[in-house]
């Protein structure tokens, strides 16, 4: 019964207009909200890490991306406006699905070019800094998940 009844359901579905499938799709869905993260190298290797202003730990420029804003414009926009730096993404992103928050992060790997200066550029970040990829300071927890993650993906012969 409970079959027939999905199955009836699925073809007054099928006959709506696009819109109003949408609609529907999107009422039941859950939402998540979507940022990206940069993982910046320097040319001698150093890491770049960001202090937030509400939070205690270091972690990666990044944030939320805008409606209809690519993640990887959004990666690019995120360390310009926190940092005054303009990044190259290299390779492909990595993707964080974390539904307890409803949260879905794309991390970039990214460089730049030189030895680059970053500096706080908005209120919301109060340090910028280099550091030595095998000295970095304590991190957020989104960092260092990220950190996992794009190790995970770009290690050799995976």
């Amino acid at each position: 019964m409970r079959r027939r009844a999905h199955l009836g359901l699925l073809k007054i579905f099928k006959v709506l207009p696009r819109r109003v499938r949408l609609a529907i799709v999107h009422a039941l869905a859950p939402s998540f909200s979507v940022g990206a993260i940069c993982i910046v190298e320097r040319a001698d290797g150093a890491i770049l890490l960001v202090r937030h202003s509400y939070r205690d730990r270091w972690g990666f420029p990044g944030g939320l991306l805008s409606r209809g804003e690519s993640a990887v414009d959004g990666a690019r926009r995120e360390a310009l406006e926190e940092c005054g730096i303009d990044v190259e993404v290299v390779g492909e992103p990595a993707v964080v699905v974390d539904p307890g928050p409803r949260r879905v992060d794309i991390i970039y790997r990214c460089r730049t070019d030189g030895l680059v200066t970053a500096r706080p550029m908005t209120p919301e970040v109060v340090d910028c800094r280099w550091f030595p990829a095998e000295e970095l300071p304590e991190l957020q927890h989104e960092a260092a998940g990220a950190l996992v993650t794009l190790a995970r993906i770009t290690r050799p012969g995976s």
